[in-house]
């Protein structure tokens, strides 16, 4: 059966903000539910026309289980539209999209509303097993002389929580963390110090820009933030508009602190926000009278050893590229995700050093991505990686970019946690 062409009719954005800061108590549906309403309005799609509304996420918050259908009911679309939420890690928002496309390229639905979501900032502290043992036994307890036998057990230690972000960054399968897992490429590769710092300084360079310049406007949708929600954000407010070189060099490893050139200043910080695309069937696009911004040509996930996980858009660049018959040189902008300055500069030496590709089972040298075609306005390293979002992210900022470039393809493609990569590639059809 041939697959149906699928359209990026709309797509917007919430602005990106460090955990902890601006958008730490904003109830984390409503980091994307306002945009979801935001690209039904801008359709002039009934509510009840909708097929379904996917959301990718990662922390999932137990106030709000399947938070894909929350944000559709708050949202205000109609109540018979599903609703669920996908989980691939860090891609988790590019996952929502390749399900979008995957039911719509096969004629199971004409509208949806995929993206992703995450707010960090509320990822939960957790008590250890002892403690969680001890409100087990007093709540079990029949007496209240038995339950004070139970709570005679506390130990003041038990208070120590799990910290579940550090945890959930944390490979289960190699024992690595993310950060690790970073230097364990700088060290194969040959990655220095200095390389990474001067990476992390031009992303931020580049964010300050588009935000100057006014690039940002056109993807952020600004969100009412603030006690009384009286107060716009309308600007990420990750990128340092003093970052230099000099300064990121003064900061010490973090993840192997005596070896190490990993450093909080040249990886992607911890990060709230979200992030949804509107897309629909060709029946869809003349039914509503629309005008889609790109078409969604495929998509890709590949796997790898989880300790190099950041070499996953390698492979999953190499595997779009060759099922789409198109070639990296072909692409007029590139989005990879700056999950560490030392992963990205690790898939570019894939793309054009044969041993580095052959490494990793990549048969064919692909050659360099120009610089200003890469992350043209600053990446995850300035801009944060709200995980459940970045993955849709990545596609909404390549396509008002290919836009205003009126430029044809575009390739966005992120690591992921647990030895993984995905990649999607966009064509633009607002010329």
């Amino acid at each position: 059966m041939a697959l149906k062409d699928v359209y990026l009719v709309h797509a917007k954005r919430a602005p990106q903000v460090k955990s902890g800061a601006e958008l730490k108590d904003i109830p984390v549906p409503l980091l994307a539910s306002y945009l979801v309403r935001h690209l039904m309005d801008y359709a002039l799609i009934p509510d009840d026309q909708v097929d379904e509304v996917i959301m990718g996420n990662v922390g999932a918050p137990a106030k709000y289980p399947n938070i894909g259908r929350i944000v559709a009911l708050e949202a205000g679309l109609h109540k018979k539209t599903s609703g669920y939420t996908v989980h691939r890690n860090c891609a988790s928002g590019m996952e929502a999209l390749s399900q979008a496309y995957l039911k719509i390229a096969a004629g199971r639905a004409d509208v949806i509303v995929a993206g992703g979501l995450e707010s960090m900032s509320q990822m939960p502290l957790i008590y250890g097993k002892e403690m969680t043992d001890l409100f087990i036994n007093v709540m079990k307890a029949k007496s209240m002389s038995d339950k004070l036998k139970a709570l005679a057990a506390f130990r003041p230690p038990f208070l120590s929580p799990i910290i579940a972000i550090e945890q959930g960054l944390t490979d289960p399968f190699c024992g690595l963390n993310m950060g690790q897992t970073a230097e364990v490429l700088a060290r194969e590769f040959n990655i220095s110090r200095l390389q990474q710092d001067t990476f992390a300084d031009l992303s931020h360079k580049k964010a300050i820009e588009a935000t100057s310049s006014g690039k940002w406007q056109e993807e952020i949708l600004p969100l009412l933030i603030g006690e009384k929600r009286d107060q716009l954000l309308s600007t990420d407010l990750g990128p340092r508009p003093q970052s230099s070189v000099e300064s990121l060099g003064k900061m010490k490893p973090y993840f192997e602190r005596v070896s190490g050139t990993v450093t909080v200043g040249n990886s992607c910080p911890i990060t709230d926000g979200a992030s949804a695309i509107l897309l629909a069937s060709e029946e869809a696009v003349k039914r509503y009278n629309l005008t889609p911004m790109a078409r969604m040509v495929d998509y890709h996930f590949s796997g790898l050893e989880p300790e190099r996980m950041g070499m996953g858009p390698l492979l999953a660049s190499d595997a779009i590229l060759r099922k789409t018959n198109l070639e990296l040189s072909q692409m007029d902008v590139v989005e990879i995700n700056e999950a560490f300055a030392a992963q990205v500069l690790g898939v570019l030496k894939g793309f054009s050093d044969k041993k580095v590709a052959e490494r990793f089972g990549v048969e064919k040298v692909w050659g360099e991505i120009a610089p200003e075609n890469l992350n043209p306005n600053g990446g995850g390293i300035a801009l944060g990686h709200p995980v459940g979002s970045t993955g849709s992210r990545l596609v909404v900022s390549l396509a008002y970019e290919l836009k205003r470039r009126k430029a044809k393809y575009g390739l966005a493609s992120l690591c992921i946690g647990g030895g993984q990569g995905g990649a999607v590639i966009i064509e633009n059809l607002i010329k």
